[in-house]
C-alpha cells in the first residue's frame, strides 16, 4: 500500500502546474476535414457562412435567365433532390471532390449510399466474380478466424469475412481464390504478387483502426505489379483516411490516385453530415466492371448497382452499361446517371462549401499531404522526449499520417484490470465527464480530446486522428493532455484501491488564484493623499464615511491623519491625509518609506516619493505619479505597480463638455428673453423673429483622442445629432467607425470643416526634456481648419492647446467661444503657477468669449470620487494581497500578474469582464440570445428575398419582432458595457 501511495504522490507532482492548454477541437474520433471549427461559436458562425455561401452559389432564374434572387438553406432542406439547384449541387460536389483530391480525368466516381463498408461492398461485388477464369485476390489483412485476426474482433474480420462468404456462396466460388496476409496493412512486392497469380489486390487493412499506413516503398510495389500488367490487373484500396494525408513523394501520390480504385465515406473522409460513399475507378476497373455483368455470380442490391439497362424497357434481360450508371465523369463534367437514393441537396452542398473552406484555409491537398506527414514526425519527436506514452506502431514509417496509436508505458502497474480502469478514467477526464474522487471531489473534464478509443485487439490505449486539418501545435496539446489525464486518472484510482483498504485523502489544493501572497505578520501602510468624498457632512467638511466603511469592509483599517510612526497590528491599514499640497509637505511626509502604497487625484508627487507596494490614480491618466517605485508617471520600469480607475469620471467630464457647449449653441439668447418675459417685453407673435439660431444637429465635432472621456463626449455629441469626426491612432479605425463616427487620420483632419473641438488625449509620455508628448497638440494647424466661428472646449489637459495659437484663432474669429478647464495652484509667496497660467492673459481681450475653470469638471463630481476611490482601494488590496495588478499603467513589474482591465459599464474598453458578467446574468444572457438569433434570422431572409413583394410580406409578419429584438438587444448591450471598443 505504501508503494500505491507513493504512487499517487508523484502523479500528484507532475500534475502540480495543473493542465496544459485545450485543444482548439476536441474531436479526434473521427477524420472529416470540412468540420475543424475552433469552438461552439466558430461552429456556429460557421453555419452562417455556409448559409450565405448557399445563397451566393444558388441562384434563381426567371424563364429568361435574369437572376432574381438566391437559394435559401430553408428552401433547399425543404426535400429538393430533383431538377434545379439539386443536380447542381450533386455535380458541384462530385466536381470538387474529383478536383481537390487530385483523382485523374480518366477515373469515373461512383457515388452511392452509406459508409465505408458500403463502398466496400459495391466495389467487392463489381470487381471480383468467382465466374472470372484465373481471377485471385489478395487482401492485406489476416485471415477471419486465424490466431493474428481474433483480436481484431468483428469489425476488423468484416471485410474478409465478406469476401470469404461471397466465394462460399457463389456457384463457381472457392475460397482458394483468396490469399490473406500474415498481418494487417502488408503489400507484398510486385514480383510475389505476380508470383501468386494475384489479379485482384484489397487494401482494407491499414491506416483507420490500427493507425497504419503504406509506407512508400511497399507503394511503389503495388504500382509496380499493376503497370506490368494494367489491363488484368487491379487495386481496390480503402481511403477512408488517404485523402488528404498520403506522406508520400508527390509523384507516388499522383500514381497511386490515377492507377488504384479508392472507397470512402465522405463523413469520415471529406466531412459533413452526409451518409454517401464514392468509389473510383480506373477505366480498365470500369470494363471489368461491364464485363462481369454479362456472367455475374451474384444479385447485386438496387442501391448498391453500377451498371444500367441500355433500354430501360428491358430492366431483367437487357445488355447493362456502367454508361448510365451513378458515376461522375470528369471529362464532360457531368453525371452520367442519377444517384440510386435520394440524397439531400443540403448535405451535398455541405460537403462542398467545407472542401472549399479547407482549400481556402490550406491550399490544394497536396499541403494537407504535407500536414498529415508533418503532425506524424511531430508525434515522433515529441514521444521521444518522454518515457509514458510510445507509439502503438513500432515502425516509423508504417504510422499513419491521418490516425495515430498510442499506448502507455507504466512499468509500475502490471496489472491489466487496473491498466483498463485508469485508461477508461483518463478518457473522461480527457471528455466533458470529468473525475470523481473518492473524497467526493470531482474534477471538471478537460473537454481536450473526445472519442480517442483504440479498438480491441490493436496493441493501443488511444487513437486519435491528426491529419492535416489540425495544427501541430494541437497535436503537442492532445498528447500533453492525454499524459495529464493518465497520471490525474492514475491518482483516482490509487485513491479508489487505497479506500477500500481505509485509507482517506484531504482534497488537492485547486490553484493559487486566489491565494494571499501577502505576509500574514506584516502592517501595509497606504496614503490616501486626496479627498475621497466631496459631499460636506454636518461639520461642513468633506465626508470620507462612505470609502472608510468600503475599506472596513475588506479587512482593512481606515484613520483620518497621517501615520504617526506607532507600531501597527498585521494587515493593511489607510491614512487619509487629502490636505497635502505643497513639495515640502509631500516630501516630508512621503519620501522616507513612511508609507508602503498611495491613492491619489490631483496630488503631484515629488520623484524621490517612496511606494514599494504600488500606487493608483483615482481617475484617468497618471501624469501626476511621477515617483521613480514605478518609473515615473508612465509606470515603465519600476518595481510597483502604478495603476488608475479609469472611466469613473469620464461620464462627469463628457457631461461637463457639453455643459460648456450648451451655453453658447444653440446661441439662443435665453437670459434676454428671460428678462423680456419677466419684465412683460415680449410678444412671442412679433419678437421670436428677432432671435434666429440653429440647433447641434447636424453641425460637426471633432474630437482629439479616442480614450474613455473622448468616447463619451463623442457619444453625447452624436446623441445631440452632430456627426463627430475622432482623431486616434489607426489601430482604433474600425472600432470608431463601429459606433458610427468618422475615422480622421490626424488632428487637423478631425478639426478640418468642424464647428466644435474637443480634446481628450492627456499629456502623454513625459520627453527627457520634461515636456510631455501632447503639449501643444492643439496649434496654430489643428485650429486653422475649424469652421469660422467654431468653438473649443478644451477639459482635457491646458498643455495639449497651445494658449498662444488660441488667442489668435480668437482674434481671427475662427474660434467664437473657448472654454478651459485647467490646473491652477497657488504658491506659498501668492505666485500663480500650473497650466491655466497662459490662457489668464487672454481674459484681457476676450473675457465675453473665454470660460476658465480650475480643472473642476471631473473633480467636483461625488459619486465619481467616491466610486473610482473603492476600486482604487480594491486594486491596491488585489496588489497587496494577490499580486494582481488591475489596470495597470505601463508594465506589470516581476512578480506580478495582470488583472486586466476595469471600467464601468459602457465606458472605455469591453472587456472579457463585461462579457462574463452578461453571461453570469440567466436572464440577461437569454435575451441576447434570443435577440441576436431573431435578429440574424429575420435580416438573413429579408436579404435572401429580392422580390419586393415577398420582402414587404416579410417586413409585415416579422418587422415588430425585429424592432423589439434591436431594442433588447441594444438595452441588454448598454447594461452591461459592451459597446465600443473591445480589449481583452
Amino acid at each position: 500500500m505504501s508503494d500505491l501511495a507513493a504512487q499517487r504522490e508523484h502523479c500528484i507532482e507532475v500534475t502540480r502546474k495543473g493542465p496544459p492548454a485545450r485543444t482548439k477541437n476536441p474531436f479526434f474520433g473521427v477524420g472529416p476535414i470540412t468540420d475543424m471549427v475552433l469552438d461552439d461559436a466558430e461552429g456556429r458562425k460557421n453555419t452562417f457562412a455556409f448559409n450565405r455561401w448557399l445563397e451566393n452559389t444558388y441562384r434563381k432564374l426567371d424563364d429568361k435567365g435574369n437572376d432574381i434572387g438566391p437559394f435559401t438553406t430553408s428552401e433547399i432542406g425543404r426535400s429538393m433532390h430533383r431538377g434545379y439547384p439539386a443536380d447542381a449541387i450533386l455535380l458541384d460536389m462530385m466536381h470538387h471532390i474529383h478536383r481537390y483530391f487530385g483523382f485523374p480525368k480518366a477515373n469515373q466516381i461512383a457515388v452511392g449510399l452509406g459508409g465505408g463498408h458500403s463502398g466496400f461492398t459495391v466495389a467487392i461485388m463489381h470487381l471480383m466474380n468467382p465466374n472470372l477464369d484465373g481471377q485471385k485476390l489478395f487482401v492485406d489483412t489476416p485471415k477471419p478466424e486465424s490466431d493474428d485476426a481474433k483480436a481484431g474482433g468483428f469489425f476488423r474480420q468484416s471485410w474478409g469475412t465478406q469476401i470469404l462468404e461471397l466465394q462460399r456462396f457463389a456457384e463457381n466460388g472457392h475460397e482458394d481464390k483468396v490469399v490473406f496476409a500474415d498481418r494487417e496493412g502488408t503489400i507484398p512486392s510486385a514480383d510475389e504478387l505476380e508470383a501468386m497469380n494475384i489479379t485482384l489486390f484489397v487494401g482494407v487493412g491499414h491506416e483507420t483502426t490500427g493507425a497504419t499506413t503504406y509506407t512508400e516503398k511497399e507503394v511503389s510495389s503495388l504500382l509496380t505489379w499493376l503497370e506490368r500488367d494494367p489491363d488484368n490487373r487491379h487495386a481496390m484500396i480503402d481511403a477512408t483516411s488517404m485523402l488528404g494525408a498520403m506522406p508520400w513523394s508527390q509523384d507516388v501520390v499522383e500514381a497511386f490516385m490515377s492507377k488504384c480504385c479508392l472507397f470512402t465515406p465522405f463523413q469520415k473522409a471529406i466531412g459533413g453530415i452526409s451518409g454517401y460513399f464514392l468509389a473510383s475507378f480506373t477505366p480498365a476497373a470500369m470494363q471489368l466492371i461491364e464485363d462481369n455483368q454479362k456472367n455475374p455470380a451474384w444479385a447485386i442490391a438496387r442501391q448498391l448497382k453500377l451498371v444500367v439497362p441500355k433500354d430501360a424497357k428491358k430492366p431483367l434481360t437487357g445488355e447493362k452499361t456502367v454508361g448510365l450508371g451513378p458515376f461522375y465523369d470528369p471529362e464532360t463534367n457531368k453525371m452520367t446517371g442519377g444517384v440510386i437514393n435520394t440524397f439531400s441537396s443540403l448535405a451535398f452542398a455541405e460537403t462542398t462549401y467545407g472542401l472549399l473552406r479547407v482549400e481556402n484555409m490550406f491550399g490544394p491537398v497536396s499541403v494537407m499531404n504535407q500536414r498529415s506527414a508533418a503532425n506524424r514526425q511531430c508525434i515522433n519527436d515529441w514521444l521521444a522526449g518522454q518515457t509514458l506514452l510510445e507509439p502503438g506502431v513500432d515502425a516509423a514509417d508504417k504510422r499513419g499520417a491521418a490516425v495515430t496509436l498510442l499506448r502507455v508505458n507504466d512499468p509500475d502497474i502490471t496489472d491489466a484490470d487496473i491498466h483498463n480502469r485508469i485508461i477508461l478514467r483518463s478518457k473522461q477526464l480527457l471528455g466533458y465527464e470529468g473525475l470523481t474522487h473518492p473524497n467526493g471531489w470531482h474534477e471538471a473534464g478537460l473537454d481536450a480530446a473526445r472519442y480517442v478509443n483504440a479498438f480491441p485487439g490493436t496493441p493501443g490505449d488511444y487513437r486519435a486522428w491528426i491529419g492535416g486539418i489540425r495544427d501541430s501545435d494541437d497535436i503537442v496539446a492532445l498528447l500533453e493532455n492525454i499524459s495529464y489525464a493518465y497520471n490525474r486518472a492514475k491518482i483516482v484510482v490509487l485513491e479508489e484501491i487505497l479506500a477500500e483498504a481505509g485509507t482517506a485523502f484531504e482534497v488537492e489544493a485547486s490553484g493559487e488564484a486566489n491565494a494571499r501572497k501577502d505576509d500574514p505578520n506584516r502592517a501595509y501602510r497606504i496614503l490616501v493623499a486626496d479627498l475621497v468624498g466631496l459631499k460636506f457632512d454636518a461639520d461642513g467638511k468633506p465626508d470620507p464615511s462612505e470609502v472608510k466603511a468600503h475599506v472596513e469592509a475588506q479587512g482593512g483599517t481606515f484613520t483620518l491623519g497621517g501615520w504617526d510612526g506607532a507600531d501597527l497590528p498585521a494587515g493593511q491599514h489607510f491614512f487619509y491625509l487629502p490636505d497635502l499640497s505643497t513639495q515640502e509637505e509631500l516630501t516630508a511626509a512621503c519620501c522616507d518609506g513612511q508609507y508602503d502604497a498611495v491613492i491619489a487625484a490631483a496630488t503631484f508627487f515629488p520623484e524621490n516619493a517612496t511606494f514599494p507596494e504600488g500606487g493608483v490614480r483615482i481617475g484617468a491618466g497618471t501624469g501626476n505619479m511621477a515617483c521613480t517605485s514605478w518609473g515615473g508617471g508612465d509606470g515603465s520600469g519600476g518595481a510597483a505597480p502604478l495603476m488608475n480607475t479609469p472611466s469613473f469620471n469620464s461620464r462627469a467630464t463628457a457631461q461637463m463638455v457639453m455643459k460648456s457647449l450648451l451655453k453658447v449653441m444653440p446661441d439662443l439668447d435665453v437670459a434676454e428673453m428671460h428678462d423680456r418675459v419677466v419684465k412683460g417685453d415680449f410678444d412671442t407673435g412679433k419678437h421670436l423673429r428677432d432671435y434666429p439660431t440653429e440647433k447641434l444637429e447636424g453641425k460637426r465635432m471633432g474630437v482629439i483622442g479616442y480614450g474613455n472621456i473622448g468616447r463619451e463626449v463623442a457619444k453625447l455629441a452624436k446623441a445631440f445629432g452632430m456627426s463627430v469626426a475622432v482623431y486616434a491612432r489607426e489601430r482604433h479605425k474600425d472600432w470608431i467607425e463601429s459606433e458610427g463616427f468618422i475615422y480622421a487620420a490626424s488632428p487637423e483632419e478631425a478639426a478640418a470643416g468642424a464647428d466644435v473641438l474637443s480634446p481628450h488625449t492627456g499629456l502623454g509620455a513625459k520627453g527627457a526634456d520634461g515636456t510631455f508628448a501632447n503639449a501643444g497638440l492643439v496649434g496654430a494647424s489643428v485650429l486653422n481648419a475649424l469652421n469660422d466661428g467654431a468653438v473649443l472646449v478644451n477639459y482635457d489637459r491646458g498643455e495639449v492647446v497651445d494658449a498662444e495659437a488660441l488667442g489668435d484663432a480668437l482674434a481671427s474669429g475662427k474660434v467664437r467661444y473657448a472654454a478651459i478647464d485647467a490646473d491652477l495652484f497657488v504658491a506659498e509667496d501668492g505666485s500663480l503657477f500650473g497650466p491655466m497660467v497662459p490662457y489668464r492673459p487672454l481674459i484681457e481681450k476676450f473675457a465675453d468669449r473665454l470660460e476658465l475653470l480650475p480643472h473642476a469638471a471631473a473633480d467636483t463630481e461625488h459619486t465619481s470620487r467616491v466610486e473610482g476611490a473603492k476600486q482604487a482601494v480594491d486594486q491596491i488590496l488585489s496588489a497587496i494581497r494577490y499580486r494582481k495588478v488591475i489596470n495597470v499603467k505601463g508594465d506589470v513589474p516581476e512578480g506580478y500578474t495582470s488583472g486586466g482591465a476595469q471600467t464601468v459599464p459602457g465606458v472605455g474598453a469591453v472587456s472579457g469582464e463585461n462579457i462574463e458578467k452578461a453571461a453570469e446574468d440567466t436572464n440577461a444572457l437569454k435575451n441576447l440570445r434570443d435577440a441576436s438569433e431573431t435578429l440574424a434570422a429575420i435580416w438573413g431572409a429579408i436579404e435572401a428575398t429580392r422580390d419586393p413583394v415577398k420582402r414587404a410580406e416579410l417586413i409585415a409578419r416579422h418587422g415588430k419582432d425585429l424592432t423589439l429584438a434591436a431594442n433588447m438587444l441594444q438595452r441588454e448591450c448598454d447594461t452591461f458595457g459592451l459597446n465600443g471598443r473591445y480589449d481583452g
